[in-house]
């Protein structure tokens, strides 16, 4: 079987959230995402979403920055590659600097046509070898400790297997001797998306004191020697996730001693592909594994759960269910997530979730087609 790409179908959707979601980068109210369909000469599609906020604090991305990377240079390198299967891809479109979440939109989407093609479910194409996956969940900032210690409770009592805070200086300790003081044996970690140094380092220390599974991204992204400095300084290990765009970021991370634990995003890395090598290495090395969310709709989900059966996804990941986020999501069933903390697989072809096409054309603010 060889794919036959034929065309690119690009649908930017507006999509509000159900609460405001804040890091310490921002606040986010309402999703805008770009939606890549892909279409095979043999009438098989795939679908691919690209994580990339609206503006380029996370990283240098962006959703507008994805469409023009998309349709000027994804396009015709894939155009020029031949491209007959969805392992190939990562490759072909190797020339291209950064601009992974662009990339790993379309990859993602070619590898959801080609599971397809197969007539496999997805999980099991790229070499999935569970049928449930652990869920934790990320829980923004919050106007108060009350509120804070409110929906930690609720997300408790749902059963979800470990609860992530976001802190930012000014906003930390307090929040997590509050949630430890009242949930003593929960597994709970924290991420502070890049937001202190190593002049925070005596604060850092503090966090030891909580048992925490790790501290997610402490010090910019790019700095893996401050890294290793602070991980040294700490008994709890340290996770990196904007750090690593590649199984390379990984090699050296890990041989600096940087990190005890890597947060995998499917759209920060790539795509499927770069996603499998990163695991790997690091299931070779006992070093564990997570998948971490962008806020995605469906289709984005529902990559993320496929990916998170992979054998060296050993922790909870931020895949939590569609309600936590959006009124209606893009895909049927929406995700849910059982009593356990746990999501079945599920057993259909490709993504393995019915796309809801009415839905997400009433969301479309933007369209564009391309020829492969």
């Amino acid at each position: 079987m060889r794919l036959q790409l034929e065309r690119l179908e690009l649908r930017e959707i507006e999509l509000p959230l159900k609460w405001p979601f804040e890091t310490s980068f921002g606040v986010t109210t309402h999703r805008r995402i770009l939606i890549v369909k892909v279409f095979d000469k043999s009438g098989v599609h795939g679908y691919g979403e690209c994580t990339a906020a609206e503006d380029p604090f996370f990283n240098h991305e962006t959703i507008d920055t994805a469409s023009i990377v998309i349709a000027r240079y994804v396009i015709p390198l894939l155009a020029g590659a031949d491209i007959e299967q969805a392992s190939q891809v990562n490759g072909a479109l190797a020339r291209i600097r950064g601009n992974r979440m662009a990339k790993g939109a379309v990859e993602t989407a070619v590898w959801d046509l080609e599971a397809r093609k197969l007539g496999k479910p997805l999980w099991q194409h790229i070499g999935g070898t569970r049928t449930e996956v652990s869920s934790g969940v990320s829980i923004g900032l919050q106007p108060s400790i009350e509120g804070l210690l409110e929906k930690v409770s609720k997300e408790v009592e749902s059963g979800y297997q470990r609860i992530k805070l976001k802190i930012k200086p000014g906003r930390d300790i307090s929040l997590v001797e509050a949630v430890r003081s009242r949930y003593p044996s929960i597994l709970l970690s924290v991420d502070a998306n890049a937001a202190y140094t190593l002049e925070d380092i005596e604060l850092m220390k503090q966090l030891d004191k909580f048992n925490l599974m790790m501290i997610e991204q402490p010090l910019a992204a790019g700095d893996l020697l401050d890294h290793s400095r602070l991980q040294r300084e700490l008994s709890t290990r340290i996770c990196l996730d904007e750090s690593i765009l590649t199984v390379a970021d990984a090699r050296h991370a890990l041989e600096l001693g940087s990190c005890g634990i890597i947060n995998i995003k499917l759209g920060r890395v790539g795509g499927h592909s770069e996603a499998k090598l990163i695991q790997a290495y690091c299931s070779e090395r006992s070093i564990p594994v997570w998948c971490g969310g962008m806020l995605e709709a469906g289709i984005g989900r529902a990559h993320n759960i496929a990916m998170s059966t992979l054998p060296g996804f050993t922790l909870p990941g931020d895949v939590s269910a569609s309600a936590r986020y959006w009124d209606e999501d893009i895909i049927e069933p929406p995700v849910t997530v059982s009593s356990r903390g746990t999501i079945d697989l599920p057993q259909g072809i490709g993504i393995g979730y019915e796309v809801n096409e009415r839905r997400l054309e009433s969301l479309v603010v933007k369209r564009e087609e391309c020829r492969i």
